[in-house]
């Protein structure tokens, strides 16, 4: 009896294995184009949802993170697992302001030092705020690439697309320089909130 249900278990498992083989449709991967993005650099609201890889020389860590992308500011919350060890970083301006939620709250006006020290690797956030919308930094030089650019010593690749609001937003990006690699998967995007 023992063996019929091990059987029987297998046998389910597997039509269920491919009946999900069957009903997954993978969106056709399109191309990287800045030029498509342009309109990015006047935007004056959009956030996303997804989760974020850091790996330095000596340490790693991984979080889930939500951007809101305002006119004047971004705000930053990054979160383990369920929730847990929340951190709010606010950018407004050349002021940052890193909240744990436990009434630790820090700030500075050299946001990239403050983060630095606060996360033990470079991480370059002024940036970043470009290049998670898929543009380099204005008023700064880059280079083009077949998948991103490069720019102030980093290698941005947009490895995947995806279709948002009729626009073709980034989903997963890779940011790497000799130092620290960061990856990013964003899961949702919400434009022009």
């Amino acid at each position: 009896m023992a063996r019929f249900k091990t059987t029987l278990l297998v046998w389910v498992s597997f039509v269920l294995l491919l009946s999900a083989c069957a009903t997954f449709q993978k969106e056709p991967d399109k191309p990287y184009s800045r030029v498509s993005l342009l309109r990015f650099y006047k935007i004056a609201q959009w956030s996303f949802d997804g989760r974020l890889a850091l790996t330095g020389q000596k340490d790693s860590w991984s979080a889930n993170v939500g951007w809101q992308h305002d006119a004047d500011k971004e705000r930053i919350r990054l979160a383990g697992p369920l929730g847990q060890g929340a951190t709010v970083i606010q950018l407004t301006g050349d002021k940052v302001t890193i909240d744990r939620g436990n009434g630790d709250v820090q700030s500075s006006t050299d946001p990239e030092t403050f983060i630095n020290q606060q996360v033990g690797m470079f991480v370059p956030v002024q940036s970043l705020r470009y290049w998670v919308v898929g543009l380099p930094e204005p008023e700064q030089a880059f280079q083009e690439t077949d998948a991103g650019f490069k720019q102030s010593g980093w290698l941005v690749e947009y490895k995947q697309m995806q279709s948002v609001e009729n626009e073709l937003m980034p989903r997963k990006i890779l940011v790497t320089n000799e130092q620290v690699k960061l990856k990013l998967i964003i899961d949702q995007w919400v434009l022009g909130i």
